[in-house]
């Protein structure tokens, strides 16, 4: 099964490159771990927002159209554990099926982009920059595989 990270905006700095990079090889056997980026529309002074999120939008969700289960991420979402993550994460695996977390641009994603996933998970009450999401995410994704994979890297207590 494969987990997709999409995300608007490109051409990241380096040390996010290397450390999604870092958990893509570090994640091997019945979960992989890719990355799928949308280039981020031009912002000017007086540019129509809504307009251009919803252009963000419908590439993202053309891009992801044979992915049966979408999570939009957005600050208004449920708040997930990495526990709970896991376990979901392994019902995906057991099923075979692939999953998209999904991050929105400078505005988020659009409220029918949120009406239209599978489910709607926040990362945390706090704003964070796009790059430190994608690497934040990536890191959970395998933390989840961890756990359920037994490898000794989430130590928490439970």
């Amino acid at each position: 099964m494969k987990v997709t990270i999409a995300a608007v905006g490109a051409k990241m700095p380096g040390w996010v490159q290397q450390a999604c990079n870092e958990y893509i090889k570090r994640l091997t056997g019945t979960c992989r771990l890719e990355f799928i980026e949308i280039v981020a529309v031009r912002r000017t002074k007086n540019a129509d927002l809504a307009r251009i999120a919803e252009m963000e939008a419908q590439a993202l969700q053309k891009k992801l159209t044979r992915i049966p289960v979408v999570i939009a991420l957005d600050r208004n979402g449920k708040t997930v554990s990495t526990e709970q993550f896991a376990a979901r994460l392994q019902t995906w695996v057991d099923k075979a099926q692939d999953v998209a977390l999904v991050i929105g641009g400078p505005e988020g994603l659009t409220a029918g982009f949120l009406d239209n996933a599978s489910e709607c998970w926040s990362l945390s009450a706090m704003t964070m920059a796009h790059p430190v999401a994608r690497v934040m995410l990536a890191e959970q994704v395998y933390r989840a595989w961890s756990i359920n994979t037994g490898l000794p890297y989430h130590r928490a207590s439970t």
